[in-house]
């Protein structure tokens, strides 16, 4: 192109081909990672790679794009290079439009776009971006959980960097309809993601051009192409010879009516079931993931007296139903988790978006049977990772999840002791394992430590335990505050320092059984030299978050002890309380404390915001900083306030708010 013609193409607002190509090229990894988060999370990981590729390079001016060719926004403030925004522009609007329907377009259908064949085409290899941490897996959740504008807007912010005037001008031009309601959500996710959103952005979970390859199913390919006629026979002897097994072994227990058959709103046929191998290649790592598994996943008749006993349970069901879940028949989009023999159970496990629901009968008595419900919304790669499928004489088996690569129990009241490991079966079932004592002296404490896949997250161990429902518990642990550093987040609880942490409250975790809770983090916000040398003490609040939301907290003192597993003192409880969370980050508590000489004295701490303590009462005393520590009887009546950075004031948790 001529030097003429570049002017003219400058100077009526299009840009030279030549110009194009160079932005491409030199901005190609950026431009494919905001196609990649901007497109569907409804495509799988491998086919949002191909697709983030083919409109980056079909967004060269000459490829039709949509019916009116993006305006490049008005530029205030800056002058980048106008080929980069137009690009950008273009590559923009076609992946917000990639799921758009045309009025009329029949809805079972995919998209006109997503049903074009573009280059570039992958034949026996899948794609994936490199796995990243956990709060990358966290992100792109939540991403899925927003509309495509919202992601674009989001990504448009703190990848690109660009201003929110200008966010808004593009995403109109590109025909969102409200722009400024996905820059409302955009920034609504930028509140859950703290300030390292950039940085979460720019890694290597959202990095479409540094990917990993796998093959797609080497024996499924071979058998289409070999003996397939064999292998269809064989396939039908299989399931005959199951066929009569099943018979033999169900033969005792009556079939549904025809009327409780008719009653249900899905049956074995229409369950969800999901592929084998789809959770490694989806950015959705939760109970959607689980694939059918189990001997009898196929058994028809074992599936349908579960859906028959959850719709209308007989007389002789005995059902738990778990807190804040309700007991609703089943809907038409429930997912088949896994059918089998467990022990001396059939059992099955559904999965309907909000509750996971366990089905057993008695394989000796066609009598017994029984049905378990549970919350399990908003579950992630940790509240998803097991399922207690069985509880007998004190043991209990799980069934991992597949992204589960490897499995240990260990005692939370041996800290030092390392981890032993646990057998897992190719279908996922776990070896039996002791189940923690709700009642009775507190020996031990034990827990299953559970290992991601690295397709999944890299080098990501954590801890669950169980509290009597269907879903264990995932405990994780918030460390001290560093002097000067930003207030942390929790992490899981597989350091030393976190085991020793727990160790000193584990005995406290049977007070919560069946309260539905998802979560335990232990948060150590606070830690105190004591009077006359008596060594250093740790302030710390447990807080058990529910499925529903609000959580119980109780807040312990660990003072120097003679053994490592010595119960802390609790010195405040509150119940349905959002404190010790994200959304209740400030906490102060007090206790009286006796030292080796036999003084009393008061003491109390707060968290990193406080700057100053006061007391009123039998003790009178100020103190800066977020510790205090002054003479007192020996169980005074006191009021302890903290003073906050920001100016405001904060009672102890537990006490009423005091008149202001």
């Amino acid at each position: 192109m001529s030097t003429s013609q570049r002017r003219s193409a400058k100077g009526s607002g299009r840009v030279a081909l030549d110009q194009a190509e160079a932005a491409i090229v030199d901005q190609y990894t950026r431009l494919v990672r905001l196609a990649y988060l901007t497109l569907p999370h409804t495509l799988s990981r491998h086919r949002r790679v191909l697709v983030a590729h083919s409109l980056v390079q079909r967004a060269l001016p000459g490829f039709r794009i949509g019916p009116v060719a993006p305006r490049v926004p008005s530029q205030r403030r800056r002058t980048p290079d106008p080929a980069v925004a137009t690009i950008r522009a273009r590559v923009l609007r076609s992946a917000l439009a990639h799921d758009r329907r045309p009025r009329g377009w029949p809805g079972f259908l995919p998209a006109p776009r997503a049903l074009r064949p573009t280059l570039p085409l992958v034949w026996g290899l899948r794609l994936f971006p490199r796995a990243g941490g956990v709060e990358e897996i966290t992100l792109g959740q939540i991403l899925s959980e927003v509309s495509a504008p919202a992601r674009a807007a989001f990504v448009l912010l703190h990848l690109e960097s660009l201003p929110r005037s200008e966010v808004i001008e593009l995403l109109a031009t590109a025909g969102v309809s409200r722009p400024e309601q996905a820059l409302r959500t955009a920034r609504h996710v930028e509140s859950t993601t703290g300030g390292a959103t950039a940085t979460l952005l720019g890694s290597r979970e959202f990095d479409a051009c540094s990917v990993q390859t796998r093959p797609t199913d080497l024996l499924r390919r071979r058998r289409r192409h070999q003996l397939a006629w064999l292998t269809a026979g064989v396939v039908a002897l299989c399931c005959a010879l199951l066929l009569t097994t099943v018979g033999t072994t169900t033969s005792q227990r009556p079939s549904p009516s025809p009327a409780a058959v008719a009653a249900l709103a899905v049956g074995p046929d229409q369950l969800l079931r999901t592929p084998r191998d789809a959770w490694a290649d989806t950015s959705r790592v939760d109970f959607t993931a689980w694939p059918a598994r189990g001997a009898r996943a196929d058994d028809d008749a074992l599936i349908t007296r579960a859906l028959v006993a959850w719709n209308d349970p007989s007389e002789g069901t005995r059902i738990r139903v778990g807190k804040a879940t309700t007991d609703e028949p089943p809907p038409k989009n429930t997912q088949l988790l896994y059918a089998g023999d467990v022990g001396q159970e059939a059992v099955v496990l559904f999965h309907d978006g909000r509750r996971v629901v366990r089905y057993a009968e008695s394989l000796s008595s066609p009598d017994e049977a029984s049905l378990d419900i549970t919350r399990s919304d908003e579950s992630d790669v940790t509240t998803a990772s097991a399922l207690a499928v069985s509880r007998e004489g004190g043991k209990i088996r799980y069934l991992t999840a597949p992204w589960i690569a490897e499995a240990q129990t260990r005692d939370l009241l041996t800290p030092d002791s390392p981890g032993r490991p646990l057998d897992v079966s190719d279908g996922g079932l776990t070896d039996a394992v002791a189940e923690p004592s709700a009642t009775g002296p507190c020996e031990s404490r034990p827990v299953l430590q559970l290992r991601s896949s690295d397709k999944i997250v890299e080098k990501h161990a954590f801890l669950v335990t169980d509290l009597g429902d269907l879903t264990p518990v995932h405990l994780s642990y918030t460390p001290l505050p560093g002097t000067g550093a930003p207030p942390r987040q929790p992490r899981e609880a597989t350091s030393m320092t976190a085991l020793r942490s727990w160790a000193r409250i584990a005995c406290r975790l049977p007070e919560m059984r069946a309260n539905g809770v998802r979560a335990v983090n232990q948060w150590d916000f606070a830690d105190q030299e004591l009077p006359e040398k008596g060594g250093r003490a740790v302030w710390s609040c447990t807080r058990a978050s529910t499925w529903q939301g609000p959580g119980d907290v109780l807040v312990q003192f660990r003072a120097p002890a003679a053994s490592g597993t010595a119960p802390a003192k609790v010195v405040g409880r509150a119940r349905s309380t959002a404190a010790c969370s994200r959304f209740g980050q400030h906490v102060v508590a007090s206790t009286p404390w006796t030292s080796g000489s036999g003084r009393h004295y008061l003491l109390a701490a707060g968290s990193r915001e406080v700057e100053g303590i006061d007391v009123t009462g039998d003790v009178e005393a100020t103190e800066r900083g977020h510790a205090l520590a002054v003479k007192a009887p020996k169980s005074p009546e006191a009021k302890v306030r903290a003073r906050l950075t920001d100016g405001e004031t904060l009672d102890e948790v537990g006490s009423r708010p005091a008149a202001r």
